[in-house]
């Protein structure tokens, strides 16, 4: 997907104002007709976030042990996944969706993604709609509005 299909892409996305990502999934879960669920998840191994579709709705696993800045970066980046409808498959992925999700049938599994399942341009793709979706709701905040969220949650 080229750059200008993402921008004609993110054109079209009704992105909630003030932005709340647990919002904007809703949105993007409605246009789909399917159900995102965002689940905080500490200690992903060698992943900070995970896509998982199942037949019934799409799950996004996002590390939960990161400033909430961070967070929201690693949400948009499954998001954009999701979006863009990436279809990578890895069954170390598998592995990992039936070590976080022991109740679910693994046949019901259709997708599961996850960082280092994606081939180079999917994940340049989801990362700079991510990061396009980033800047089209962060721009009226300043610096310090910007650092506060990076570091927000992270005392010393």
């Amino acid at each position: 997907m080229s750059a200008r299909r993402l921008r004609k892409l993110l054109r079209g996305l009704d992105i909630p104002v003030p932005f709340d990502v647990s919002s904007f999934a809703g949105r993007i879960a409605a246009r789909r007709g399917r159900p995102i669920h965002l689940m905080p998840f500490a200690g992903l191994t060698g992943v900070c976030g995970l896509w998982i579709a199942t037949d019934a709705a799409d799950i996004i696993f996002f590390e939960e042990e990161t400033a909430p800045f961070h967070q929201e970066h690693i949400v948009l980046h499954e998001l954009s996944h999701v979006l863009c409808d990436h279809y990578p498959a890895s069954a170390s992925l598998t592995e990992m969706a039936e070590l976080l999700l022991p109740s679910l049938d693994p046949a019901l599994v259709r997708r599961v993604l996850g960082r280092t399942g994606y081939s180079t341009e999917e994940e340049r793709e989801a990362e700079l709609l991510a990061t396009l979706i980033r800047q089209r709701v962060h721009t009226g905040t300043t610096l310090a509005d910007r650092l506060h969220a990076a570091f927000d949650g992270f005392h010393g």
